[in-house]
């Protein structure tokens, strides 16, 4: 299909009537919010935020499979909605269900033009549109878009967090606090003080190796370096492997390869929200690029984080702990390169100012 097809087609899927609806008396309003875990933690400051401005507003959202779990027991959103993004068929008797919703507004956080989600706005259909700014696609710009009545502007300095709550400006909501909200169970936390107290009052290290996307991966030569030398510097710390249930086998094999008895894997977490509780529990967390940066910047945790050398992505979702510092690979698609000695010096200096803390 040609270019201008496309663009054609495009723009009759985006026509829409102007409907008169001052956003001020919204009663009803879905957020679209289907893709990966890290995006739902760094989009919580949004509900809250309309919340606290709005408290009658009704908040709902359309999350994915993946990251639904974030927004348990998260008590400024009423709803949530579940979708599959390569799944239209599956998905369209929860779209006539939104539909009859009959939304006041939505709000998608998308920069780009995504097909998939106009179709599913097209459906859905809420009297206003908000998004975040779009350059266009097929030659077709942005504002050529007729069904988004807002963008926020545009931007090419700010974090995903603050651009994601220019969202709000329409409501003329001036945001007190960008802080990401994770709520787990009293249960969830006790499990994870639990599985902490065995350590008494060692400095508890959390390591993730890898991400969601292909190639983010701390190596077991990387990993058996970085604990080496993280104990030869401090003998009270206790490295803790975080891992999924279906991986908890792998990295116990090489936790006993490594024949070091401090460390361990972390117990077997059942849900996104486990994972939170026990991240709550330590000081001191290293990972590559992925969702558990920003579950440990909900608790300001200290992080030091491994990232592909690409500064656009890191401007976007850089980690927003008080105590932060990452180490760029060489790769601009994966961690290869990167310095495991800076790695451990960072750490290092995160250890020294936690344990300086802790004695104050």
């Amino acid at each position: 299909m040609s270019k201008k097809i496309k663009a054609k087609l495009l723009k009759y899927l985006t026509r829409k009537k102007t409907i008169s609806f001052n956003l001020k008396d919204t009663k009803k309003i879905l957020f679209i919010r289907y893709d990966r875990i890290g995006d739902m933690v760094i989009t919580t400051p949004v509900f809250r935020e309309l919340k606290q401005a709005y408290p009658n507003i009704e908040i709902s959202v359309l999350a994915s499979n993946t990251n639904k779990d974030i927004l348990l027991n998260n008590p400024y959103v009423n709803k949530v909605y579940t979708n599959h993004k390569n799944e239209f068929l599956n998905d369209f008797s929860t779209l006539l269900k939104l539909r009859k919703e009959n939304f006041d507004v939505a709000v998608e956080f998308d920069h780009s033009v995504i097909p998939h989600a106009i179709l599913r706005l097209k459906i859905i259909n809420p009297k206003k549109i908000i998004s975040v700014h779009k350059d266009g696609r097929y030659g077709v710009n942005g504002e050529e878009l007729e069904m988004y009545d807002f963008y926020t502007p545009a931007s090419k300095e700010s974090h995903f967090r603050d651009i994601w709550l220019d969202t709000l400006q329409p409501f003329d909501i001036n945001s007190t606090s960008n802080k990401y909200d994770i709520f787990y169970t009293k249960e969830q936390g006790q499990a994870a003080k639990n599985f902490v107290n065995q350590f008494r009052d060692k400095t508890k290290i959390g390591i993730n190796l890898e991400g969601a996307v292909k190639g983010k991966q701390i190596k077991k030569k990387e990993l058996y370096k970085i604990c080496q030398k993280l104990y030869e510097n401090n003998q009270n710390i206790q490295i803790i492997i975080l891992t999924t249930p279906n991986k908890k086998q792998q990295v116990d094999g090489i936790i006993s390869d490594m024949k070091m008895d401090f460390i361990t894997s972390s117990y077997i977490t059942k849900s996104i929200l486990d994972v939170a509780a026990l991240i709550d529990n330590l000081d001191l967390i290293i990972t590559p690029d992925t969702s558990i940066v920003h579950i440990a910047a909900a608790f300001d945790k200290p992080i030091v984080t491994i990232h592909e050398n690409n500064k656009d992505s890191y401007r976007l979702f850089a980690p927003t702990s008080t105590l932060n510092k990452t180490v760029f690979a060489k790769s601009k698609n994966g961690l290869d390169g990167y310095k495991v000695d800076d790695v451990i010096e960072y750490s290092l200096e995160f250890i020294e100012k936690i344990n300086k803390e802790k004695y104050e």
